[in-house]
């Protein structure tokens, strides 16, 4: 008795252990979830800002927000591509680690813009742009790199898996029309129409009495019952009365 409540007390403890667990992953993955909504919110409105800013205004403010748009969009577009890359393509790893370095340099200068936004002289801010276009460009270039040459990898393997497959369906397609044809009977090629139909009618009877017959054998036609598909349906046997 006293092992069965000893057993029984187990088997609790261990499906509230569970129940937490479960409950504590669940809680999570939710946070994740809602984390990364905010997120992609936050950065809508960014993007969106900055690129009101970049249309409707005009002088330093107007080419700081264009700046850090072309940066964002960039690095963002090069990221998207280098993680979707990888999952098929290993190589891609070495490239997606040096994206990661580059990253860093693109943060730091996004923040330095960011600040400059705020920065209330503007004759120093102007000062300033000639080095921050540079230094934008520079990180684009490397970024929209990367993201090409990812990108060409991918489309050359497809290319090249194209190319295989459909030389493979050739060959297949060659080898199943590989059977022997009326103008192979002799005296075919001089024969008449009506001459060459009886030939090849006689030269299929006489390869169904034996493979010693020396004449042509016709392939039979495979028989459509015999032949299932995984989309046909299976028919209804008939019912008896």
């Amino acid at each position: 008795m006293e092992a069965a409540i000893t057993i029984m007390a187990l088997l609790f403890v261990a499906m509230v252990a569970l129940g937490i667990y479960a409950t504590v992953k669940v809680a999570k993955a939710a946070k994740r979830g809602v984390d990364r909504t905010i997120d992609q919110a936050r950065r809508t409105v960014e993007d969106t800002t900055l690129r009101a800013k970049s249309l409707g205004q005009t002088g330093v403010a107007g080419e700081l927000a264009q700046l850090r748009l072309s940066l964002r969009t960039s690095m963002r577009a090069t990221q998207d591509s280098l993680h979707a890359g990888v999952a098929e393509d290993a190589s891609l790893k070495e490239s997606l680690d040096l994206f990661e370095r580059l990253s860093a340099h693109g943060r730091e200068l996004d923040e330095d813009l960011k600040r400059l936004e705020r920065e209330p002289d503007r004759a120093h801010v102007a000062a300033l742009l000639p080095e921050l276009r540079r230094r934008t460009e520079q990180i684009t270039h490397s970024a929209d790199a990367l993201r090409f040459a990812a990108r060409d990898r991918a489309r050359r393997f497809a290319e090249d898996d194209l190319t295989s497959l459909s030389a493979q369906i050739d060959m297949e397609a060659g080898a199943l029309r590989h059977w022997t044809t009326a103008t192979d009977v002799p005296g075919a090629a001089t024969a008449g129409p009506e001459q060459r139909q009886g030939q090849a009618w006689t030269g299929a009877e006489g390869g169904a009495a034996g493979p010693s017959s020396g004449q042509p054998q016709a392939i039979p036609a495979p028989d459509p019952r015999s032949t299932a598909y995984p989309w046909e349906k299976s028919t209804r046997p008939e019912t008896t009365t």
